[in-house]
This record gives structure tokens, C-alpha cells and sequence, in this order.
């Protein structure tokens, strides 16, 4: 009786400690994954980018996928508390803080440089400097050369609501870069005589400036490469002192510092997905190969970002093909056709 007892205790304390986790019970034993929810911060390229990768961790591994759209600073805190998986542009310097903030925790894991050859920063159509005899321009700001230049210009660029102040076009309130921009107006001694214009999305910014290209009118404003905005239109990024870091972190009154745009996972992903991080640490593009499926959403009417990345990949079947093994390849090709 008293060896039944003990073998029964023994049970027992077994039972207790699975039921616990005990030393296993961390996020890397798990055996597998169902889903993966994937950030979309609201700009066209990480659109494409997601389904690209979406596409090829569906019907190469069988994993679902899903996105959570949002701001940039919404994304990438639901990215750090585990809400968000994968997120296929960190525009890492724009970022800065937070993510080597999440890095240096271990909440998320960077596999790889998506692409590090952009462009960002302030920019007017070239006519405005250049004029465009072919379209009959003459040049507006002939000696328009520096941000800080702009200070002599307002009533070119005159803001509707007031006119008395020239319209510089910031990004959108909830994107990081926001603050960068205004910090700049400040540093730059453009807030006397500029209005500082936030738009509600990356679509108005693209709207204002088509307006004004096609018009042959006056715009300034943020963009950045690749967009289909840099590859179709004829842009002039205005100068900036050149990058310096105690500059930038004091005053943002340098050029934009050379911005790696990561693709990376959350903590709790490589151990029940190995395989698919594994696929991302291999994802490399640059901003030409992406402008290459901006351009192309451009150039026709009402193409998804989701069309676009299967005309890409159909493209470029090369590259996507050298991330996954033969067999992972083999499966999405089938179903792409």
C-alpha cells in the first residue's frame, strides 16, 4: 500500500509540473504555428512586400496569414507586445528609439535588410527650378536649392487657407516621420512663413502632388524612394547639410541618415516557424525592384498592391525562387498558375 501511495504522489507531482509548463513552456517549444498577422503601416511598398511574403508562407508552408493595418507607432507597438508577427518595412532610423528599444529587449528579431539604397526628405517638381520648355514652364524658383531656402518663397507655394504663407506637405500625423519634418520647420526657420500641412494619408499627398504636376503648379512637400511617386515623376530632393548624428539627434537639421529598412519577426515566432524565418532572412529587394511594382500599379487602373506583387514575382521569379528551398518554390509556382 505504501509503494502504491508513492507511485500515486509521484503521478501526481508529474501532472502538476506538466500542467505548469515547467522549463518548456516557453514560446520556442512550440511545434507550430496556424497564423501570421502581418503590419500594415498605410504605404503602398510594405502593401506589396506583405504579399509577397504572404503569399509565398501560405502556399509554400501552409501557414495562414493576415494583416493589421494601422500608424506606424500603432503597428509597431502591437508588433512589440506580440499582437502583430511580421513586419516586412521597419524604416529603421525613423524609428529609431523604439526599435532598438524592442531589439535590445528581445521582443522582436530582425532577419533581414529588405532593401538600404532610399531616398527621403523634401522635395518640389524639377520645373519649379528648371522650368520645362517642353510643357511651357518657365522656372519659378531659379535659385531654389536647400530646405532652408524655402524661407524666401512662400507666396509660391501659398497655402489656400492662408495665403499670406506658403504649404509644405508633412506626412501624415500618425507616421513617424511626422515629427521629423516638423522638427525641421523649426530648426530650418520655415514656421513663419510656411504652413505646416499634415495630410490624413499617403494617397492625399500623392493627390495634391499630382494635382499640382499635372497642372505645371508649385508643390513641396515629404516623399521618399521607392514609390511610384519618385519613378514617375520628375522630383529635385531639396539639399541638406550633410548627415551628422549629434546634429540630427539635437536639431534633425542634416540630410536624413542612411535608413536600412529591416524585415524582422516577433520574439515569439522563430521557434514554431523556423522554416518561414528562415524564408525572411533571405528577403532582400532594393528600391528599384520595388519602384518596379509601384510603377506598375501606376500604370494601370484599380491594381492592388496584391496584384502587383503577383506580377512581380512572376517577374522576378529568379530572385523570389533563391529565398525558399526548391520544393517551398515549387509549391507557390504551382498555385500562381
Amino acid at each position: 500500500m505504501k509503494k502504491l501511495l508513492l507511485l500515486f504522489s509521484a503521478i501526481i507531482l508529474v501532472a502538476a509540473l506538466s500542467a505548469c509548463g515547467g522549463s518548456d513552456s516557453s514560446s520556442d517549444s512550440k511545434e507550430e504555428i496556424d497564423k501570421l498577422v502581418f503590419a500594415d503601416a498605410g504605404w503602398n511598398s510594405i502593401k506589396v512586400h506583405n504579399s509577397i511574403a504572404q503569399k509565398i508562407i501560405e502556399e509554400g508552408y501552409g501557414i495562414e496569414t493576415e494583416v493589421t493595418a494601422g500608424s506606424t507607432a500603432a503597428t509597431l507597438q502591437g508588433f512589440v507586445e506580440g499582437d502583430i508577427d511580421v513586419y516586412m518595412e521597419i524604416w529603421t532610423d525613423n524609428t529609431k528609439e523604439v526599435y532598438e528599444e524592442a531589439i535590445d529587449a528581445g521582443d522582436i528579431v530582425k532577419t533581414s535588410v529588405n532593401f538600404d539604397d532610399n531616398v527621403q526628405g523634401l522635395y518640389v517638381p524639377t520645373y519649379v527650378i528648371e522650368g520645362d520648355e517642353e510643357r511651357g514652364i518657365e522656372p519659378m524658383a531659379p535659385e531654389l536649392k536647400t530646405v532652408e531656402d524655402l524661407k524666401n518663397y512662400p507666396e509660391l507655394f501659398a497655402d489656400p487657407a492662408e495665403p499670406d504663407k506658403g504649404r509644405l506637405i508633412n506626412a501624415p500625423s500618425g507616421w513617424a516621420v511626422e515629427k521629423t519634418i516638423t522638427q525641421k520647420m523649426e530648426t530650418y526657420g520655415l514656421n513663419d512663413t510656411f504652413v505646416n500641412f499634415k495630410p490624413g494619408s499617403d494617397a492625399a499627398i500623392v493627390a495634391s502632388l499630382t494635382d499640382a504636376y499635372n497642372a505645371g503648379e508649385p508643390w513641396v512637400g515629404y516623399y521618399w524612394s521607392p514609390t511610384a511617386v519618385t519613378a514617375k515623376y520628375d522630383l529635385t530632393l531639396l539639399q541638406e547639410p550633410e548627415f551628422d548624428q549629434q546634429t540630427w539627434d539635437e536639431t534633425k537639421g542634416t540630410e536624413f541618415p542612411p535608413n536600412d529598412v529591416v524585415t524582422a519577426v516577433h520574439k515569439d515566432v522563430p521557434g514554431p516557424a523556423p522554416e518561414v524565418v528562415e524564408f525572411l532572412k533571405n528577403y532582400e529587394t532594393s528600391s528599384s525592384l520595388t519602384e518596379e511594382a509601384l510603377s506598375y500599379m501606376e500604370s494601370k487602373e484599380d491594381i492592388s498592391p496584391e496584384e502587383a506583387a503577383m506580377w512581380w514575382m512572376n517577374e522576378h521569379e529568379d530572385i523570389w525562387t533563391s529565398w525558399v528551398p526548391e520544393d517551398v518554390a515549387k509549391k507557390v509556382k504551382d498555385s500562381m498558375e
